[in-house]
């Protein structure tokens, strides 16, 4: 039942050679270029439909983009690119069917994805098992850590801690010592949830209320009602659209009278729209993507990111966000390791390993044997909504 629904449910794009096909991913006859060479076949699992979707539809829209552009040029040494991208509906099962999928039937070299932290680590035992290199584009550091059980899973979202490490700076700035953190009750929130407390306590700021909600949930004015009597100084939220939108409205209605910071879960359009109007005052971390025309034109990443906001706005007809930033980073990431290791699935992890100055959307990569993310404290700058616009703080 599960695999037919998988089958049924899965939005499948198959490019090659500049083509978009559908279905399946034909014979290698077919998607041979000119010089007879062989395609280079790689998946990914995004979160398409369902609760993170928000997160996903960027992400395939740039994986798609990509795709085009790098079979436009000619593929990769020569090789077209073969893109199968699956729907996993923002289900960990789904995720897993739809990653077994991908390396048994179309014996993919690598798989970028999934959107979100509990689908990504969904993944990750298969992947392991298979010896598949894994680009998430979720935050969660257990994605990749411990290493040594990760070695062939990679990221590029900023790891919860990096965006801890910057909101605590915020906070001291502040001289904001006691906080309230609230967060979504799954792997995401969670995550942040252990890196926070484990920053606080090293800081000396002091948690006063913790509170966690479901990411169903329509009403979060109870755990608010808590909080707003718990002497917090700042209201911290660890969560992804609709339900960040959700507790944002909550926070409002109730005129708590304090800032409130979010992490980088909710770094697109979707969170300000569905806040309606509550969203302005929101202080939070992010990668520069959201804020490239307030940037100094001396920032490594400028290039990169005016070239990004340029190209998908022309496609798409609507600027990117952070999260397509992060599958633009996997791509590339991955792109650079077929041109160095080809059709090797070993040789493209030892190369994905050694990623050293890659200026992508969302920072510099610089990765290693012990770290599998790559980006710091640096990626990251403040902002602050203000009239439904992303303002970059000083």
């Amino acid at each position: 039942m599960k695999k037919k629904r998988i089958l049924t449910g899965i939005i499948t794009v198959i490019i090659a050679a500049g083509l978009l096909l559908s279905g399946c991913a034909g014979s290698k006859e077919a998607t041979k270029t000119s010089a007879g060479k062989e395609p280079y076949k790689i998946g990914a699992v995004i979160d398409i439909s369902g609760s993170s979707s928000s997160l996903g539809v960027p992400e395939k829209n740039t994986l798609q983009m990509l795709a085009d552009k790098v079979n436009a040029a000619g593929g990769i040494n020569g090789h077209p690119l073969v893109l199968t991208i699956l729907d996993n509906k923002s289900d960990e099962t789904e995720a897993v069917l739809a990653v077994k999928k991908l390396i048994d039937q179309e014996k993919v070299l690598a798989v970028l994805g999934c959107s979100a932290s509990g689908t990504s680590m969904s993944m990750i035992d298969t992947v392991q098992k298979e010896k598949v290199p894994m680009i998430s584009l979720a935050a969660s550091s257990k994605i990749v850590e411990p290493v040594q059980e990760r070695q062939w899973v990679f990221k590029t979202a900023q790891s919860d801690i990096v965006t801890i490490n910057k909101l605590m700076s915020y906070l001291k700035e502040k001289g904001l010592t006691n906080v309230a953190f609230l967060y979504m009750n799954n792997a995401y929130g969670d995550g942040g949830r252990i890196a926070f407390t484990a920053a606080a306590q090293a800081g000396g700021v002091e948690i006063v209320a913790e509170e966690k909600f479901e990411a169903t949930d329509k009403d979060m004015t109870p755990q608010l009602t808590r909080v707003k009597t718990s002497g917090a100084q700042a209201a911290v939220v660890w969560a992804i659209p609709p339900s960040a939108s959700i507790i944002t409205r909550n926070f409002k209605d109730l005129n708590m009278g304090i800032p409130l910071l979010h992490s980088h879960g909710v770094g697109n359009q979707n969170f300000i729209d569905l806040a309606q109007g509550a969203a302005d005052g929101v202080i939070l971390p992010i990668g520069k993507l959201i804020v490239a025309d307030q940037i100094p034109d001396s920032d490594p990443q400028k290039k990169v990111l005016n070239t990004y906001i340029e190209e998908y706005s022309k496609k798409y007809n609507s600027p990117p966000n952070s999260f397509g930033g992060y599958a633009w980073d996997g791509f590339y990431l991955l792109v650079n390791a077929l041109e160095k290791a080809g059709a090797d699935r070993a040789a493209i992890r030892d190369v994905l390993e050694k990623t050293q100055g890659f200026s992508g959307v969302s920072g510099v990569f610089n990765m290693s044997a012990s770290d599998h993310n790559g980006l710091n404290e640096d990626s990251m700058v403040m902002v602050q909504i203000e009239n439904g616009k992303w303002k970059l703080l000083k």
